[in-house]
């Protein structure tokens, strides 16, 4: 499996199961239709670079930004929590199948979104993962 998906796949399992017995949704490849309850997670863009300077492993970055939103600008205190949960999530992943992973870097945001008639909180986690050893 690629390095980007494979990361993907563990980052997305990991919230799903972080998260399931709460009142928090998670969601990939799509936003969630209008009516879902907030606050949500959403997986945005992800990208890898991939760097075949070594003969013997794959090693490169995979960039992952997660959305949160929330609706009621109140409970940013909420939002902050949810967010420190996945960032904890994320520089807890050390290995997947194929690769060995360290954290590089957290850009973190929370901006405000007008796009509804209701005002959200929409707080954005930009993650920089790097490939450490992996399989070629």
């Amino acid at each position: 499996m690629d390095a980007q998906q494979e990361l993907y796949s563990a980052l997305l399992m990991a919230l799903k199961t972080k998260f399931k017995d709460t009142k928090v949704g998670v969601y990939d490849a799509f936003l969630p239709p209008d009516g879902t309850p907030y606050p949500f997670i959403y997986f945005g863009d992800n990208q890898a670079v991939d760097d075949y300077g070594n003969k013997s492993m794959i090693t490169g970055h995979v960039y992952q930004t997660v959305h949160v939103w929330h609706d009621d600008p109140k409970k940013r205190g909420t939002q902050s929590m949810i967010m420190a949960q996945i960032k904890d999530i994320a520089r807890g992943i050390r290995d997947t199948k194929s690769y060995h992973w360290s954290i590089r870097h957290i850009n973190q945001q929370v901006i405000p979104d007008t796009t509804t008639s209701q005002p959200l909180l929409h707080g954005v986690l930009d993650l920089e993962f790097e490939i450490t050893g992996g399989k070629q």
